[in-house]
């Protein structure tokens, strides 16, 4: 019969049991064992929220989400498609007056191929550009004669005489300054001897009491001293010592009852596993209650909980992302050969892919292609103006030697006065229309050029590309 009510609670050992049966057997499989995080925070590369050491690296990567370090290594890894991090910060102007320059960079994140642009899991690219901070550099001043010495600042014993100079010949530019001091000293002697009375000093804080509750074999008292020396008296000629005491004592009123420390209870049973897949916690808790703090003592030292790992085996769902759209298609209209150059509106078309959708992750909202009208004017010959100057790009080689940047003007084509809109359908309305396509514009010749005009500029005082976790930052 004793068996019989044994039985029954078995099941419910067992669902708790579980999760560390498959921890056990999952840290050793799958791979190289990793430190494992909850989090890999793309703007910093750093690893958030220890979940265990010891996990293989396929177990902790079953969440794309999580962030693993190798031991040993001191740089975090993302789990998930390799993909870039955002841009960084631009690093300080290199110089602090006139032209210097400044760097960013991306990291490529994630395991698997590589990053949009041939970039390998852990790797950085770089822009370069220019700045200034200040137009101009500081430039010191000069000093002017010293003027004559003050009297001496006392009628007995030593004291002191002074002198002043102004910065002003020249006066400093672009927050300039000149170099020493404004103020120049020199010790003057009275030959006369001056007695010091002594004074006392304030009196220092009261020190603690002997004593932080009641109950113990003395009554508390704290005390407080103070000295003569404000100022000390003189020996020759003699001054006057300070009258009355130099130490005071109280009695400490108003203390709490001795306190008394708080103590643990037993830990209470784990908690299921916190995640459905990838790589969770399980929990234990206990409670300050044995005996629980009293009068001001000290709470428990620890943890009121405590962690163990459960793995699922279960990939976690990564959800679709858009791709870029790919490029219009050639602009044309049904039944006609070609409408190059010619005032007839057709269609075109543009598409872009779900990317990276994994293990039942969401799919992507919204149209996959979209359809606009437009005419074409791709090679067509057009009459043509010259464009302001663009801004001024990046600087590259952003990590080479003498990087340069460099702004351009275009020959850019006037575009034909044909209808901005079209109606297609009766009673569906105007639709607007688009010129699509590359035309040939023509312009006068400009700096001998009849298409493009270039001009280019050294990048002054270029900093170092150097990786920040590889200086610890």
């Amino acid at each position: 019969m004793a068996f019989s009510r044994i039985c029954p609670r078995l099941p419910t050992l067992l669902q708790l049991l579980l999760p560390l049966v498959v921890l056990l057997s999952s840290h050793g499989a799958g791979g190289e064992s990793v430190r494992c995080f909850s989090n890999f925070e793309e703007a910093s590369s750093q690893c958030q929220g220890l979940l265990g050491e010891g996990v293989s690296k396929d177990a902790c990567c079953l969440n794309a989400a999580h962030g693993f370090q190798i031991p040993g290594s001191p740089t975090c890894q993302a789990c998930g498609a390799p993909r870039w991090s955002p841009w960084s910060a631009w690093s300080p102007c290199s110089m602090s007056c006139t032209e210097g320059s400044q760097l960013r960079h991306q990291r490529c994140l994630g395991q698997g191929d590589q990053c949009p642009g041939e970039g390998r899991p852990g790797s950085l690219r770089w822009e370069l550009q220019a700045c200034q901070d200040q137009d101009c550099c500081p430039e010191a001043g000069g000093w002017s004669d010293w003027g004559p010495w003050t009297a001496c600042s006392v009628t007995c014993a030593q004291g002191l005489r002074s002198r002043r100079r102004a910065c002003d010949q020249p006066v400093p530019k672009c927050g300039g300054s000149c170099s020493g001091g404004e103020t120049e000293t020199k010790p003057c002697d009275t030959e006369t001897l001056c007695p010091i009375h002594g004074a006392w000093a304030a009196w220092g804080p009261w020190g603690s009491c002997s004593s932080s509750c009641h109950g113990g074999p003395q009554a508390p008292a704290q005390h407080r001293t103070r000295t003569c020396s404000s100022p000390a008296p003189s020996v020759q000629p003699p001054g006057n010592p300070c009258s009355g005491q130099a130490h005071e004592q109280r009695s400490c009123k108003g203390l709490p009852p001795c306190p008394v420390a708080g103590g643990w209870g037993p830990w209470r049973p784990t908690s299921p596993c916190s995640v459905t897949c990838g790589l969770g916690r399980t929990r234990e808790q206990r409670l300050c209650n044995s005996p629980p703090p009293q009068h001001g003592g000290a709470p428990c030292a620890g943890d009121e909980t405590r962690d163990g790992l459960c793995i699922t085996d279960q990939p976690c769902p990564v959800d679709g992302h858009w791709g870029p759209w790919g490029a219009w298609e050639t602009c044309t209209r049904l039944a006609i050969s070609s409408i190059a150059c010619q005032d007839k509106p057709g269609q075109q078309q543009r598409s872009r892919v779900c990317e990276g959708r994994l293990h039942n992750g969401r799919r992507c909202t919204g149209r996959f292609q979209e359809t606009r009208h437009c005419y074409n004017i791709h090679l067509c010959p057009l009459d043509g103006y010259w464009a302001a100057w663009g801004p001024w790009g990046l600087c590259t080689p952003p990590c080479g030697p003498s990087p340069t940047r460099s702004r351009q003007r275009h020959c850019t084509a006037k575009l034909p006065a044909y209808p901005p809109t079209v109606t297609m359908v009766e009673g569906q309305g105007k639709k607007n229309v688009t010129f699509w396509g590359s035309p040939r514009p023509r312009c006068s010749e400009l700096q001998g050029q009849r298409g493009k005009v270039e001009e280019k500029k050294a990048c002054l005082h270029p900093p170092p590309c150097t990786d920040p976790l590889a200086k610890g930052g």
